[in-house]
C-alpha cells in the first residue's frame, strides 16, 4: 500500500458518480489509429503523492521513455478520481491520456460509460493472453460485463497480523486457521483491566475499526453477492447469516459489542503511533501488506508476524485466501494517442521488471503471474505471506457494479446496524437490503 493507501479506500461520493454517468453514456472517442512510433507527448495522471511513491513511478516512466525515445510522458500526481472524471467528461487538450484509480469499485462505471476504452483490442494486437498474465481475481475487478477497460497496476491483499509475544504468553503455538480456532485463541488473548473493561482484545471484529469493512472479512466466506441475472442475493446466500453469526459470537466471547466499542474509542488514528495493534491493544488484526513496513518504521516493541485470516470451519480447505483489491490503469476515451498510451499502460502493468520494481518500492503486491514469482521480488517473510494470499485461487474481490460500488456502501451500513443489535429479523432485513441494492442498480442503469 505504501503511503497512498493511508487514505482509506471508499467509493466515490454519489455526486461524483452522477457526474460520471450523466452525459457520458456515449462519450466522444479519440483515436486508436495513431502511430506509436511517431513523436508524441502523453499526459499521465495518477494518485500517488508520497515522495517515495512519486520517485518510484517516475523511475519507471524514465525507463519507459528510454525504451520509447519518441514518447514523452508528462506525469501529474496526487490526482483524485473525481478530478480525472471531470477532465474526461470535459475532453479537450488538457485531458489525460493514461489514467489510474485506487478505487476498484468504480471500474464498473468506467467500463459501462465508455470513459475508459476497451483494452481487449490493444491486448490482441500485442499478442497478450490476459488470462495468462493476470490472476483471475484481478482480471475480474478490472472488467465489467465483458468490457476490459482497465488493467491491474499492483494489488492490495489483506491478512492477519498477530502479536507473537502475546501468543507465546497465552500458550498459542500457531495462528488460527478456522473461525472456531480464532474464537478460542481470541478468548485466551483477551486481557481486562481491574474494573473489568477490556485492556486488549484478542481480535476485534467491529466493522468500524480501521480496515475492518465487512466486505473484506466476508471475503473469507467466498460469498456471491448477485445471482446470474444480476439481482442481489445476500438474503438467499446462506453464507451471509453465518458470517454475521460468527462475527457476533467472536465479539460476545470477548465481552460483547459495547465493550469492544469502548476499547476502540481509546485507539488512536489508524496511521498514527497510537494505532490499536501497534500499542498492544489488539493481539490479532486485519490489515494490508503495507502495515508491515509501518510496524518496522515505528519500531514496534513486540515481535509480530502475518498469516492469512481464518476461514469458516466448513471451508477449512480454502485457508490461505483473503480479500484483494488494488490500483487500476486505463486509457481515456478522449485520448488522440491511444496506441502510444497503450504502450505506456502495457509497460507499467504487463512488463515484469517495472511491475516488480514498483511493487518493491511502495510495498504493494505485484499484479501479474510472472511478477509474483520473480526472484527480484522483496523476500521479506511478512510481505511474502501477502504474495501467497494474492496467488490463492480462493481469494476474492467484490464484483464491480455500474454505480461505483454503492451496494458495498449499503452493505457496510447494514452490517454496522446488525453488529450493534439494531436488526431483529436478520433474514427479513437482508431481503430489504437486496431490494434496496436492486433499486439502486436499476436507477443507475436508467
Amino acid at each position: 500500500m505504501a503511503l497512498r493507501r493511508f487514505r482509506t479506500r471508499v467509493p466515490l461520493a454519489l455526486g461524483a458518480a452522477a457526474l460520471l454517468l450523466s452525459g457520458c453514456a456515449s462519450p466522444s472517442t479519440g483515436s486508436n489509429t495513431d502511430d506509436p512510433t511517431k513523436p508524441v507527448t502523453l499526459k499521465f495522471w495518477h494518485g500517488w503523492s508520497a515522495p517515495g511513491e512519486v520517485k518510484a513511478i517516475n523511475e519507471n516512466i524514465a525507463r519507459f521513455e528510454k525504451l520509447h525515445p519518441n514518447i514523452d510522458v508528462v506525469s501529474t500526481g496526487n490526482v483524485s478520481d473525481e478530478t480525472i472524471n471531470q477532465a474526461l467528461r470535459a475532453g479537450g487538450g488538457d485531458a489525460p491520456d493514461v489514467v489510474t484509480s485506487f478505487t476498484t469499485n468504480n471500474v464498473g462505471q468506467y467500463c459501462s460509460s465508455g470513459m475508459w476504452v476497451d483494452l481487449d483490442p490493444f491486448m490482441r494486437k500485442s499478442g497478450i493472453d490476459k488470462a495468462k498474465v493476470f490472476p483471475k481475481t484481478l482480471l475480474d475487478y478490472t472488467r465489467y460485463e465483458g468490457v476490459q477497460c482497465a488493467t491491474p497496476l499492483l494489488a492490495d491483499a489483506f491478512g492477519m497480523y498477530y502479536n507473537k509475544d502475546a501468543f507465546e504468553a497465552a500458550g498459542i503455538t500457531r495462528p488460527p486457521r478456522t473461525m472456531s480456532e480464532m474464537k478460542a485463541d481470541a478468548v485466551k488473548l483477551t486481557l481486562r483491566n481491574k474494573d473489568g473493561s477490556l485492556k486488549r482484545a484478542g481480535f476485534m471484529p467491529n466493522f468500524q475499526l480501521y480496515q475492518n469493512s465487512p466486505d473484506r472479512m466476508f471475503a473469507q466466506w467466498g460469498p456471491e453477492y448477485f445471482d446470474g441475472e444480476g439481482r442481489a442475493k445476500l438474503a438467499d446466500e446462506p453464507k451471509t447469516e453465518d458470517f454475521f453469526s460468527t462475527m457476533r459470537d467472536l465479539s460476545d466471547a470477548q465481552g460483547g459489542y459495547a465493550a469492544m466499542e469502548r476499547l476502540r474509542a481509546r485507539f488512536g488514528d489508524e496511521m498514527s503511533s497510537q494505532n490499536g495493534f501497534l500499542t498492544g491493544k489488539l493481539a490479532m488484526h486485519l490489515d494490508g501488506e503495507w502495515r508491515g513496513l509501518m510496524l518496522d518504521e515505528a519500531k514496534a516493541d513486540f515481535d509480530w508476524a502475518v498469516a492469512p485470516l481464518p476461514v469458516p470451519d466448513d471451508q477449512a480447505d480454502t485457508y490461505g485466501r483473503g480479500y484483494l483489491t488494488g490500483t487500476v490503469a486505463g486509457i481515456a476515451h478522449s485520448s488522440m494517442h491511444q496506441n502510444a498510451a497503450w504502450e505506456l499502460v502495457k509497460y507499467l502493468t504487463v512488463d515484469t521488471e517495472p511491475v516488480v520494481h514498483f511493487a518493491n518500492a511502495i510495498h504493494n503486491v505485484p499484479s501479474t503471474f510472472e511478477a509474483l514469482k520473480s526472484p527480484g521480488l522483496d523476500a521479506d517473510p511478512a510481505f511474502r505471506t501477502f504474495i501467497e494470499i494474492a496467488r490463492n485461487p480462493h481469494s476474492q474481490a467484490v464484483p464491480p457494479s455500474n454505480n461505483g460500488g454503492q451496494y458495498i456502501t449499503s452493505f457496510g451500513g447494514f452490517s454496522q446496524s446488525v453488529e450493534a443489535g439494531r436488526t431483529k429479523d436478520l433474514h427479513r432485513a437482508l431481503k430489504d437490503l437486496d431490494d434496496q441494492i436492486d433499486a439502486d442498480n436499476l436507477q443507475s442503469e436508467n
